[in-house]
């Protein structure tokens, strides 16, 4: 009994980092929804890795990339967290975001720790059983 009490409590011990690493996560991909909500380029490019940022390099084409490419991201409606994963030595956060239209999508966001603070490095569509892309 001793034993399995010590296992559960490590199992606790180890699960904390994680979950606090998925909350830390989905705020910040929070952040960058309402920064495209409030149309404010400049807040959601902060939420955006070195290399992403070094490929646009101003919020004002980040922010065209986002309006011609991801329409879904800078006008969401109802936004739903699912899984987080590790892929390859990479995490991807699960995201189902409505439209303006009322259409579900799917994406995937890879997320990169940068001097102790999450950033978005990718985002991918993807299609799925159930979910109009």
């Amino acid at each position: 009994m001793r034993h399995l009490l010590v296992s559960l409590l490590a199992v606790l011990w180890l699960a904390l980092p994680a979950a606090a690493q998925e909350g830390a996560i989905e705020d910040v991909i929070t952040r960058q929804f309402e920064a495209f909500r409030g149309d404010d380029p400049v807040r959601a490019f902060e939420f955006a890795s070195p290399t992403i940022r070094d490929t646009f390099r101003t919020p004002e084409n980040f922010a065209a990339m986002v309006r011609q490419g991801y329409p879904m991201v800078w006008s969401p409606g109802a936004v739903r967290f699912g899984p987080l994963r590790e892929v390859a030595g990479h995490l991807w956060q699960r995201v189902r975001v409505r439209d303006a239209q009322g259409r579900e999508h799917l994406l995937d966001y890879q997320m990169q720790q940068v001097d102790g603070a999450w950033k978005i490095n990718a985002v991918q569509v993807l299609k799925a059983p159930g979910v109009g892309v």
